[in-house]
């Protein structure tokens, strides 16, 4: 049986660069670019994006299966029990785009007039309450000792708050009323069994998280002056990818130099 090798590419095809066809400004591309705007450029305007870590395949599991479930009471139009457990009014929003919405390169979008990018953003779910406002939510899993009650137990904080608010600022744009709080479903993965026997187990929690979009506006601003720049940007702080590019590039040079004398 022949295995299959999935190699890195590091130039991409233009139509997916800025200027192309096909590229679209996406949630992820936006955090890229707060993270690293010399990365976000070199991605997205010369075309080569970063080596991309390994898949985090448990985690793409537990979405499916949070998925599968919540997608059951959407159906019955009912309350999932962690909705009633954490007292939030609400149900699984039933909507004809939200596989679109759920779709990675597809996700809900909108054409910002100003900048003339289409942002998008994949979702995992939303939920609606009887004054018709719309839930963003999120699903995470993880492995942690403690019980998960507040972004500030993760790393990731500020993206995670970050992401909730570009997909409460995608709904409002496309017209639709938003809770000012989104949650994420948060199942953290126990290793306190003394044994695997093929199960895990996870405690779910909901965290909430309070949207806030008054740094989109701007931020879109600044990704098309970087975008539109004939020159790269200055990089990320602490930035391990340019560092790497500019140790790796200094030591070839000196060979180079050394070659020729």
């Amino acid at each position: 049986m022949s295995t299959f090798v999935k190699k890195y590419n590091p130039n991409r095809n233009a139509d997916w660069n800025y200027g192309g066809t096909k590229w679209r400004l996406s949630r992820s591309k936006i955090d890229l670019f707060l993270e690293c705007p010399r990365c976000f450029y070199i991605d997205n305007k010369l075309g080569t994006a970063r080596p991309r870590g390994p898949a985090f395949t448990l985690n793409v599991a537990v979405d499916a299966l949070f998925k599968k479930e919540f997608d059951i009471y959407r159906k019955n139009k009912a309350p999932h029990p962690l909705m009633q457990k954490y007292k939030i009014d609400a149900i699984p929003f039933e909507h004809k785009a939200l596989n679109t919405w759920r779709e990675n390169f597809e996700g809900i979008d909108f054409k910002h007039e100003p900048t003339g990018f289409t942002v998008s953003g994949a979702i995992d779910d939303v939920w609606i309450t009887p004054e018709k406002k719309l839930i963003v939510v999120d699903y995470k899993a993880t492995a942690k000792e403690g019980t998960i009650v507040t972004l500030a137990d993760s790393a990731w904080e500020d993206q995670y708050k970050r992401q909730i608010g570009v997909y409460q600022w995608l709904f409002l744009q496309n017209g639709f009323e938003v809770d000012s709080v989104g949650y994420f479903v948060y199942a953290n993965g126990s290793s306190e069994p003394n044994e695997f026997n093929n199960v895990l187990t996870f405690e779910t929690t909901l965290v909430p998280c309070e949207g806030d979009h008054t740094w989109i506006e701007p931020t879109l601003q600044e990704i098309k002056e970087c975008l539109e720049n004939s020159t790269y940007p200055a990089s990320g702080n602490g930035c391990e990818f340019c560092s790497y590019r500019e140790a790796c590039g200094k030591k070839l040079q000196d060979i180079y130099k050394n070659e020729k004398k």
